[in-house]
């Protein structure tokens, strides 16, 4: 037993100090990403606070408070039209229980005048756009501008007319693929491996298992951003469906897990980014750049600028 203690010590000694170094000096065995972009203030759902979400009038107030990445989510009309929303089901939004996919574009019906923001129980937001937006109109509209599209259904022929427009609007370097299932994500990088990508759901667990063994300064990595809730939001800000989520030990736990800076340094040095959300208030956003976040999703554009400007974090 002694000796094989004697051996064995040494060499978990050797690998921790090594993980460890490596840990802080990745690029020894990693070259570092270059995406086309780099993101401080990113706005969820077009900055859904200050205007109705995923709206025209939503995303160009958005850009025009400086946000350098707007995130949304696509579905598809019956007649295949490519329409930015956050549902398929469009009863929260509309107040009509039907589904995107049963309408066409035409017959889609209007958001309600005063929308609840979902990360900021109790807030509503209202404008005077209604209308649910093309994601070619977002494209044409802003053609310089990061957009993260997450995808909700194993829909190919939604994964295919969504990398068609990036293709068309020649896009590939600023649009990210975005999803939390990995067999959808699997499907969007093979329909289109010249866009960027983030972590799924289980990728995000392999990320802390590997994090936690100290393998992860060996292993590869393809995303090229990790988009994580900042777990001090919710039942504060954000009232999860999820019952599991209402247990205040378990979001303790979830904290202590993933708010790791070491972690998220480790990334950011790889050129991964790693965006928190969603901030809707100063000390959220103070918090997530804390912890090593590079860049913070909010609902409110204007209130992110602010902070960003007065702590001289935007470039």
């Amino acid at each position: 037993m002694s000796s094989f203690l004697y051996f064995i010590l040494p060499a978990l000694g050797g690998y921790t100090l090594t993980s460890v170094y490596l840990l802080k000096n990745p690029l020894i065995l990693h070259r570092r990403k270059r995406t086309a972009f780099y993101c401080t203030h990113i706005s969820h759902r077009g900055g859904c606070g200050e205007r109705i979400e995923s709206t025209m009038e939503a995303f160009t107030h958005a850009v025009e408070q400086g946000t350098q990445m707007l995130e949304l989510d696509c579905h598809l009309t019956h007649d295949g039209h490519v329409v930015v929303s956050h549902d398929e089901n469009l009863r929260r939004q509309t107040g009509h229980d039907v589904t995107m996919s049963s309408l066409n574009l035409q017959d889609l019906p209007l958001y309600k005048e005063r929308l609840e923001v979902t990360f900021y129980a109790g807030r509503y937001s209202s404008g005077a756009d209604r209308k649910f937006a093309l994601l070619e109109d977002v494209f044409r509209k802003f053609p310089e501008t990061p957009v993260s599209i997450e995808i909700k259904e194993n829909n190919s022929q939604l994964i295919e007319k969504v990398s068609n427009l990036v293709k068309t609007y020649k896009r590939e370097g600023i649009t990210v693929w975005a999803s939390v299932n990995s067999r959808i994500m699997k499907k969007c990088h093979t329909m289109n491996d010249s866009m960027p990508y983030s972590f799924t759901v289980n990728r995000g667990v392999l990320l802390l298992l590997l994090f936690y063994s100290g393998l992860l300064p060996f292993v590869p990595l393809g995303e090229s951003l990790l988009q994580f809730y900042l777990p001090s939001i919710i039942n504060r800000t954000f009232i999860p469906e999820k019952r599991i989520l209402r247990n205040r030990l378990v979001i303790c736990l979830l904290e202590k897990v993933t708010m790791r800076k070491s972690l998220f340094n480790h990334l950011a040095a790889r050129g991964i980014q790693v965006h928190l959300f969603v901030c809707n208030e100063d000390e959220d956003i103070k918090s997530a750049f804390d912890v090593g976040a590079t860049g913070v999703m909010t609902d409110y554009p204007t209130l992110l600028s602010s902070y960003l400007h007065r702590n001289r974090r935007q470039d």
